[in-house]
């Protein structure tokens, strides 16, 4: 049983750091808190995992930045907020209905709030 459970939460852990890489680049998707999943999944099931993780430059740095409470940096929610726009824009032209319009603004109104008042580093 446990090492069924362990299995899983690996498979857990690479899925939430890879949907998280892909968050990286997509505005749509969560970045950090699929890194802080996949950071956790692996520190209840592998160590050498969590350890290799938190010492990736990239996505370590996330999640360290995170785990502080220095938030995310000035540069990064700027390019995050840029993309969001770039794409919600696109697919707010390119979506036949009026409510879906609709629908695709207010979430990416929602979403530009919710970043500005998230707390920035430098």
């Amino acid at each position: 049983m446990h090492f069924i459970m362990r299995g899983l939460l690996i498979g857990f852990g690479y899925t939430s750091i890879g949907l998280g890489i892909v968050g990286i680049v997509l505005p749509l998707i969560p970045t950090t808190p699929l890194l802080l999943l996949g950071a956790y999944c692996f520190y209840k099931s592998s160590p050498k995992l969590h350890d290799k993780l938190m010492s990736n430059k990239v996505l370590g740095e996330y999640i360290k930045r995170w785990r502080s409470g220095e938030g995310i940096p000035l540069k990064s929610k700027i390019t995050i907020i840029l993309l969001l726009w770039i794409g919600m824009g696109y697919s707010i032209f390119m979506v036949p209905f009026v409510f879906m319009k609709i629908g695709l603004l207010v979430m990416a109104s929602c979403m530009t709030i919710f970043l500005l008042f998230m707390k920035s580093s430098k």
